[in-house]
């Protein structure tokens, strides 16, 4: 196994200095607004650049999209998931996993609901670096959720745009330092919680700017054997003169966490807060650090008509991980096994060229990308020796060894034209092809080596009708595309050795309704209904002994409703403020099909009938706040819940249904020349125990993955400018 230490490599601050990268570091620049409409910059109000490259306001984007505001983020949390602040957008589930080896659980209208590890089916970016890879699986345990200018999400036909496996977006843009400070945050919680966090940020001379920061964080975990550390370091390096603007961005992260594993149904209603056995016996935990640096150059054209903004964008990186896992020792005697211990190295890089263009009332987008990722992984036994003698939760002997490579190649073009003053259309297309490639270098179990190509062409289009400067309705449509990561394809799901050459890519065909209403900054309204019918659904056809196969399933359907609406009171009440979200979503199989009732298996036969809900999605989901905000002081009560959540295809159990209320307190001060910022949180108030997530298909039945019950925590913030 390759020996690692914590510490970032060199090469990460090399390729910091040497990049040129990401179109949406750039993203605070002033952009043009979408034809029709008033520029963002004269409204005051929430803009986005995700969906159309362009800086516009959330009223004027024929589609779904959400904004997570700084405040918002602060305010939610130690920031440290994003499943402290995401509750509160529609149409995404971001569950309370409470287990920092395992990545969030994340699905947008029920996109990406079958990862049972990482991320799979939503397209990931922070500051334009891409978080999934060429393949469609990624994480976001880097992002800098305290450095954050906001959090944006797309849903809906127009993730498309975004390429394969975009079944919806989520991007962090950082903040531009406006003013010198120095800014010192101090977190204590429940669970051992303890986390601390340095930021220096100031604009220079010249037209220069920086903003650096590192966070250290500690966890005992409520559960067992659910400890973790993190160290995060983040620098932003930005220069502007004249229509010209540079943004490098370098971060680092070092995360070792113990793993505790789900529990059973009769674990998780005896006692939730337990370990099952085997993961203290296996000692099950996983570390991982990844560096990576990026940059964009672009320049801003004159003149009335042609090429108005021309964008270069790089990033190269580098995550290596290892997972030890609970695997017997006799499930591993098994000739085809991988070995209970997960190691691989992964580099990858990538680059986008954008253009844009205006013509009186078209604006236009063009632009390509290319997107790489090399990874070297390895198997190895969890256990040494035999008899008395024999050692658990240690890396034995080498069962796997391969290189595998992903490689996406796109173009892409997207085109908004005005009507007069109250009609817009936008159409898009992006067209490219995913290579995936594995090379087997361990042959005493069979050579798995493969290799399969994927091609896509995934058009969009959107009509938005604006009757009054208030109301604004749109209908959107387009083609998805879901490609099978190589984690997908690494087995055949016969148990013969090869890739899963039989396994296809999903496509899926979206359709949307949305009306958007603005009453001044009193009420803000947001409404969808979305259709989304997709063929050969990839689905899991066996999960036990750390070892997942998968094969097509048939046609499936998404449908529901989302709504939001803010509210800030006037008058005598505009020290109050309100938001409410709900969601509906019915996701079903549309076609019957067979899967493994138990392992080992490489006939399937139990059967499961049409009209079954896809394992891990939520039929409902709904997020409330009430905030009294006087001068220095806010108070503010909040509510989260979601219905029953299927935990297999079977639908042969369910994470119940469950609300949650938070309260929060939030005082500023001034204090030592800076000011004080304290806030204080009292999360699940009646302390119920629920099933934050589900481990989908897990065939030890160890499905549930508990929510901690109540939980405090005290986080302080000083800020001193200079």
């Amino acid at each position: 196994m390759t020996r690692r230490t914590f510490l970032p490599r060199p090469s990460a601050v090399c390729i910091a200095a040497a990049l040129c990268a990401c179109i949406g570091s750039s993203a605070q620049a002033q952009a043009p607004a979408s034809p029709a409409s008033t520029p963002a910059s004269e409204t005051g109000q929430t803009v986005t650049v995700i969906g159309s490259g362009l800086e516009q306001r959330l009223f004027d984007t024929p589609y779904a999209v959400s904004s997570i505001s700084a405040d918002t983020l602060r305010s939610a949390g130690p920031q440290i998931n994003l499943s402290e602040a995401l509750a509160r957008v529609p149409g995404l589930v971001v569950n309370l996993r409470n287990n920092y080896a395992q990545d969030l659980q994340i699905s947008s209208r029920g996109f990406g609901a079958r990862a049972s590890f990482g991320v799979r089916g939503i397209r990931l970016v922070s500051d334009g670096i891409p978080a999934a890879g060429p393949d469609g699986q990624g994480q976001v345990s880097h992002f800098d959720i305290a450095g954050a200018a906001r959090v944006e999400v797309l849903r809906g036909p127009f993730s498309a745009l975004y390429g394969s496996s975009s079944g919806g977006v989520i991007a962090l843009i950082s903040r531009t330092p406006t003013e010198g400070s120095v800014t010192l945050d101090a977190d204590a919680g429940s669970a051992g919680l303890r986390q601390g966090r340095l930021t220096v940020e100031s604009p220079l001379g010249g037209g220069f700017s920086l903003r650096a920061s590192g966070s250290t964080m500690e966890s005992e975990g409520f559960r067992p054997q659910s400890a973790a550390q993190r160290q995060l370091g983040n620098a932003r390096l930005a220069w502007e003169q004249g229509n010209n603007r540079v943004v490098v961005v370098a971060n680092a992260l070092n995360q070792p966490s113990q793993d505790p594993l789900g529990l059973t149904r009769a674990q998780f209603e005896a006692n939730p807060d337990q370990t099952t056995s085997v993961a203290t016996q296996f000692n099950t935990r996983k570390n991982t650090r990844q560096e990576q640096a990026g940059a964009s150059w672009q320049r801003r054209f004159d003149g009335d008509g042609g090429l108005s903004r021309l964008a270069v964008s790089l990033y190269a990186g580098q995550r290596s991980v290892t997972q030890w896992q609970s695997i017997a020792a006799g499930t591993q005697a098994a000739a085809r096994h991988p070995g209970g211990v997960i190691d691989f190295d992964r580099e990858y890089q990538g680059v986008e060229l954008r253009s844009h263009w205006r013509f009186g009332s078209t604006s236009a987008v063009l632009g390509l990308a290319q997107d790489t990722q090399n990874e070297q992984r390895r198997g190895f036994e969890n256990f040494t020796g035999t008899g008395a003698a024999q050692l658990l939760g240690v890396t034995g002997r080498l069962r796997r060894d391969e290189d595998n490579r992903a490689e996406t190649r796109d173009v892409f073009a997207q085109a908004e034209q005005a009507f007069g003053e109250h009609l817009s259309a936008s159409a898009g297309l992006r067209s490219g092809r995913l290579s995936v490639r594995s090379q087997d270098r361990y042959l005493a179990n069979g050579d798995d080596s493969g290799a399969l190509s994927f091609r896509y062409t995934l058009p969009v289009l959107a009509l938005r009708w604006q009757p009054s400067h208030t109301l604004s309705l749109y209908a959107s449509a387009g083609k998805g595309y879901e490609a099978p990561t190589l984690n997908e394809l690494a087995y055949r799901p016969d148990g013969n050795a090869g890739f899963n050459t039989a396994l296809q890519a999903q496509t899926s065909r979206q359709l949307e309704l949305g009306a958007k209403w603005r009453l001044g900054q009193a009420l803000s309204l947001d409404a969808a209904v979305f259709d989304a019918r997709t063929d050969n659904e990839i689905g899991v056809q066996s999960n036990s002994g750390g070892r997942s196969t998968f094969r097509n399933v048939g046609r499936t359907q998404r449908r529901g409703a989302e709504l939001a609406v803010q509210w800030q009171g006037q008058g005598a009440l505009q020290a109050w403020r309100g938001t409410v979200s709900a969601t509906l979503l019915k996701a079903t199989y549309v076609d019957g099909f067979v899967t493994c009732a138990g392992v080992p298996c490489t006939t399937p036969t139990l059967a499961i009938p049409a009209g079954n809900r896809i394992a891990g999605t939520v039929p409902r989901s709904a997020f409330a706040e009430l905030v009294w905000a006087p001068a220095a002081v806010e108070l503010g009560l909040e509510m989260r819940a979601q219905g029953r959540q299927p935990v297999n295809d079977a639908n042969g159990d369910f994470a119940g249904g469950y609300a949650l209320l938070s309260a929060r307190a939030l005082w500023r001060t001034p204090l030592l020349g800076g000011q004080l910022e304290a806030l204080a949180r009292l999360d699940n108030l009646a302390d119920r125990r629920v099933a934050g997530s589900v481990i989908v298909n897990e065939g030890n039945q160890r499905f549930f993955e508990p929510a901690a019950g109540r939980s405090a925590l005290l986080s302080l913030r000083w800020r001193q400018r200079f």
